[in-house]
Parts: structure tokens; sequence; C-alpha cells
């Protein structure tokens, strides 16, 4: 059973029951970093428990990461798809919030300091997500974006837009094509979303824009490593995807490696030959690397690290040798008999993140809790308008029903009400109007890119 040391030490004013903020029958601290699915569900799933919860984030916002692309294909806005922090849990009277970056954590995982700012905790649950992994080529992100926060997507919306605008301009064809040619390495989920979007954007939403340019001329290429796209799906819907994102415009190279990535292409291995695509605009979806909270807690902890940097726990999801100490989200490598760990995906990081704060409660009930059981309810991906593929247990779906059961879902998991409404309506004016709204250009240019 899980015991509060002796003292209770919060620096520089922090104490949750300074202001009558809490329940002060509550004595347990606990303090969860990081506000995504994972920690925002432990923190939810924490409301009847006699805790305080302090839930820290260097964001004040939940981001609803799974419609990043939409925001950088101009089909959503950014606030449609996150929710202040304060705003979900202002009701969680057991809640504070705290708007910082966790930068050590010291003392056995008993206390995280922010800057110069520390709150002591009796559990630690960690769910500080992942990054960009880019394999050794660190220089590559500047040329090739991935797409993990709202600055990303902003960020790529901007360069495919500006894609099109500058090919307006370009009067030598070969130049012109360049820039209406995009590159999207990595097949996972994120990689066909975001495919598939650029050429539905490039192929009902864009013609008859411009005066110059066909953007039906357009070239998307998704660039896998594996041999098929989605490689995580069963391999019957690959193909159904494959054929999806050519009615787009899309062409599918499987077996393909990026070897080289400069302002004006690309270069490609696949198998014995090597070839380079002229193109303006590449965007990242190949991989990610845990954050460097990962290591930080190792150093605290001892805990074990994988070759992603993702902190390796035990079936309860605490770390060896600490049971007061949880890992959970992109960041938890979560071992499973005879395969490889649990994906990185929100139901599994709000699963999670629901068991730990039920472990907590329990523990401090003097009960009990068995190890941690994923419940997989089937994954989803849709490719343009109308179209997705879905494996939901037995089930294979594909098509319109595959789509209409994305749209359900991921409404339901967005996290305020206000937000499934506005997606709603955006959601159904796009669909009848093939239009986005939000095709904004923002943000300053970046010159290496332009050719300056």
């Amino acid at each position: 059973m899980l015991q509060p040391p002796a003292s209770a030490l919060y620096t520089r004013g922090l104490s949750p029951r300074q202001n009558g903020d809490m329940d002060d029958r509550a004595g347990h601290r606990v303090v969860i970093v990081g506000g995504g699915f994972g920690g925002l569900s432990a923190a939810r799933s924490l409301r009847h428990a006699a805790v305080d919860v302090t839930l820290i984030d260097r964001r004040n916002f939940h981001l609803f990461q799974p419609l990043l692309y939409q925001v950088a294909t101009g089909g959503l806005s950014p606030a449609d798809i996150a929710s202040p922090l304060r705003s979900v849990l202002r009701r969680q009277r057991n809640v504070r919030v705290l708007h910082g970056e966790v930068t050590e954590i010291e003392s056995g995982a008993r206390r995280v300091w922010m800057g110069g700012t520390s709150v002591d905790a009796d559990t630690l649950v960690v769910a500080a997500g992942v990054a960009h992994h880019y394999f050794g080529h660190h220089d590559w992100q500047a040329l090739a974006p991935g797409l993990k926060s709202i600055e990303d997507a902003t960020d790529i919306r901007r360069r495919i837009f500006e894609a099109f605008e500058r090919a307006e301009l370009e009067i030598d064809p070969a130049r012109q094509q360049a820039w209406m040619t995009f590159v999207v390495v990595g097949g996972g989920p994120t990689g066909v979303e975001l495919a598939g979007a650029v050429g539905e954007l490039a192929h009902y939403t864009l013609p008859g824009d411009f005066r110059r340019i066909d953007t039906r001329q357009a070239r998307v290429h998704l660039l896998e490593g594996a041999g098929r796209i989605l490689p995580t799906y069963d391999a019957r819907l690959s193909p159904v995807a494959a054929a999806s994102l050519k009615r787009l415009g899309v062409t599918v190279h499987t077996d393909s490696f990026v070897t080289d990535v400069r302002p004006d292409g690309v270069t490609v291995q696949s198998g014995q030959r090597t070839d380079t695509i002229p193109a303006r605009t590449l965007l990242w979806a190949a991989g990610v690397k845990a954050s460097a909270l990962g290591a930080i807690l190792a150093r605290a902890t001892g805990a074990e690290l994988d070759r992603q940097g993702r902190v390796i726990v035990t079936p309860d999801l605490s770390v060896r040798g600490h049971p007061h100490v949880f890992v959970i989200g992109d960041l938890a490598h979560v071992p499973v008999p005879g395969g490889q760990p649990l994906p990185g995906v929100a139901p599994v990081a709000m699963q999670e993140g629901a068991y730990v704060a039920r472990l907590i409660s329990r523990r401090l009930r003097g009960l009990q809790t068995g190890p941690f059981r994923y419940r997989d309810y089937g994954s989803l991906a849709v490719i343009g308008r109308s179209a997705a593929v879905a494996q939901i247990g037995p089930l294979r779906l594909r098509g319109f029903l595959a789509w209409l059961t994305w749209l359900f879902v991921h409404l339901m998991y967005l996290v305020e009400f206000e937000n499934r409404v506005l997606v709603l309506i955006q959601w159904g004016w796009n669909y009848v109007t093939r239009n986005r709204s939000a095709r904004l250009i923002t943000g300053e240019p970046d010159d290496e890119r332009m050719g300056r």
C-alpha cells in the first residue's frame, strides 16, 4: 500500500490546499506529467479518489492528435481539435493544472522540477509522449517536418499551400512540377491519411482556384520501407488502401527508403535501384522516438530504456524497483507475450491511464490489482472522402461504411462537446462542397526551401 512520506514539501507556494481548491480529506499526492490521452485519462479517472492530483504539461491544452493531418491540409482549424486543460478539468476539484515543462526528476522520483519550481509526489505518472525520429539525420527535420503538434500542422499547412502558390508564379515547367510534387515518408496510418488528404486537396478542392496551373497535375508520392502500407493492419486491407490512394493520384512506393533529403528533392533507394524525386515539399511520418523525459526518468530511477528511448515497464506499468512510479502512453514500452510492445496509439494510452488511476485508488484502500490488459477495439485509417479501412475484432471494413465508422469514433473521442459540434459541422460542409475553409498560409517562409 502506498503511504505518503512524513513531510509534504511544496516549494514556492505550490501547496494544492493553499487556496482551498482541493478536498481537504485528500492526502496522497499524485503528480501526472503530460496532458495527452494517457495523462488526461488518468487525471479524470481519479475524480472520485481521495488524492490531490497535479497535472503538469508544457502546453495549456489537450490536443487530439489523430486529426492533426486535417489541420495540416486546411480541413479544420487548430482550435477545433484542442481543448484547454483547465477548462476540461475545471469541475474536478481534486485536480490542479500547472503550465510548465519538467526538466528534472530527483529523490527517487519523489520530486519533479519545472525550472526553479518543484512539486513533490507520492505517486508519479509520466505520460510525456514521443517526438519525431529521423534515424540519425537530424538535419532533415528542417526540410521534412513531422506531424506531432499544432505548430507542426500549421507549418505543414503553410508548406502545402505555399507550394501551389509558388507553382502559379513559376515559368519553368520542371520547377513548376517540382513545386507541385509532394513526398510523404512513412506508410503507417498518419502517412496514409496525410497523403490521401493532399491528393484530395489537389484533385477536388483546388482545381479552378488558380489560373496558370492545373492542380490535378500534382504528384503525391508515399514512401514505405516495409513491403506494404499499413504494415500493422490486416494484410487484406493494405491493397484496399493503396487502391483508394491511387484514385486520389497518390503513387505508393513500398520497400523504399530515403537516403538523402535536399531542398529541391529526395533520394530514394528501392532494392538495388536509386532514384531522385524532384520535390519541394517533403513530409515526415516515418518514425518516432521517446521524449527526453524518458532519459531523465532513467537517471532518477535506473529504469531500463529500449532502443527508441521508451521506458520498459512492469506488467502493472510501474518502473521496476519503484512501485510508485508509472509510465503510460507512447513513452511506455509495455511488453506483451510473444509479440511487439503495445502500439503508441490513443486507445492504448487512455486504457493505461484509467488502469493506473484504478490501481492507485485500490492500493490506497489496501487492495491488489492485476496486471494491465489492453483491450484492442480495432484500428481505422481514412483515405479521402468516403474511403477508409477498418479492422474491428474479426470484422474487416472498407469504403463508405469504414469511413462512417471512422467519423463516429473520432467525434466521440474528442474531449469537449463544443469541439464535437464544430468538427461535425465543418465535416458536413466539407463533404457537400469539397471545400477546406482553413486554407491559411501563416508563419514565415523557409528561405532554404524557397531557394533564397
